[in-house]
């Protein structure tokens, strides 16, 4: 999938138009209706701008198949996870798979 394609991939599943992406981004309207009606390819700047605004990751942007979008809730998550002992994420995993589990 290319840019473009990836981009209205990402408008229509948020329902966002061109106006609105140009608005959360922070990048002028003219810069985004190059990208759409002139096939313009963005620099990477603009395109961590769009992802940012998106809420996704470049590289989040550029996979195949699903996406999970990055919340706060999980941002704050994996930037606890990552300070965690093995033992400690062992121990944080078979929480949740206890709390999904009770679920069911």
């Amino acid at each position: 999938m290319d840019t473009l394609q990836r981009l209205h991939q990402l408008l229509d599943e948020r329902g966002w138009s061109e106006y609105r992406l140009a608005k959360n981004c922070g990048l002028s309207n003219s810069t985004i209706a190059n990208i759409y009606h002139r096939n313009t390819i963005p620099s990477i700047s603009t395109l961590e701008a769009i992802c940012t605004s998106f809420g996704i990751s470049l590289s989040q942007f550029f996979a195949e198949g699903e996406m999970v979008e990055l919340t706060p809730e999980l941002n704050e998550l994996f930037d606890n996870w990552v300070n965690l002992t093995p033992q400690q994420k062992d121990a944080v995993l078979q929480t949740m798979r206890a709390m999904n589990h009770d679920q069911t």
